[in-house]
């Protein structure tokens, strides 16, 4: 389990304690300001307790859905417009500058650990709102796994947000010639 220093002085108290459970291997540093009470974590629980208010999208989401087996190489979120700059090299921040940044937003559990992200419906949006920052190779099987998966969506959600989100006429034209009308 992993502890912020805030949970740790509260757990035990003081800082001489908490470097007495660390010295006793019962607590371990995994990062500045992070400890857990077991040796490893998965880097995927520290990114989800160091950027809380950070949303996993794009590449990371698509392959946490399981809508691609291509392992990102960083961690994509979406951040407010109003944020601060994510300086963490495992990160690639995406400011949103919409109003709309929360819609879609839920948490999944992966691995065991749950994680801010949006919504497939919302990422169907996204990946057409974003088709150019994407390989060809890699948007084609994207849409292809949204092909597959098309009558498992809300189509109202998805209306929604199109209609919600910058581009909407370019979203509305892609989902129509390139997921909807080839299922």
């Amino acid at each position: 389990m992993l502890f912020s220093y805030r949970n740790c002085i509260a757990k035990f108290g003081t800082d001489y304690k908490i470097k007495n459970e660390i010295q006793n291997k019962k607590l371990f540093i995994i990062e500045k300001g992070i400890y857990s009470d077991t040796p490893y974590v998965p880097e995927l629980d520290v990114i989800a307790m160091k950027y809380t208010k950070a949303i996993i999208t794009l590449n990371s989401a698509f392959y946490y859905y399981g809508l691609t087996d291509t392992i990102p190489d960083f961690y994509y979120v979406a951040t407010s417009k109003g944020s601060r700059k994510i300086t963490d090299k495992r990160i690639k921040q995406i400011f949103d500058n919409t109003n709309e940044f929360d819609l879609g937003k839920t948490s999944i559990q992966y691995d065991g650990i749950s994680i801010p992200i949006y919504n497939r419906e919302r990422l169907l949006i996204e990946l057409i709102r974003n088709k150019r920052k994407f390989a060809f190779d890699l948007y084609k099987e994207l849409i292809l796994s949204y092909r597959e998966i098309i009558h498992t969506l809300d189509m109202e959600m998805i209306s929604e947000y199109a209609y919600s989100l910058p581009k909407t006429n370019m979203v509305m034209k892609s989902l129509t010639l390139e997921v909807l009308l080839s299922t």
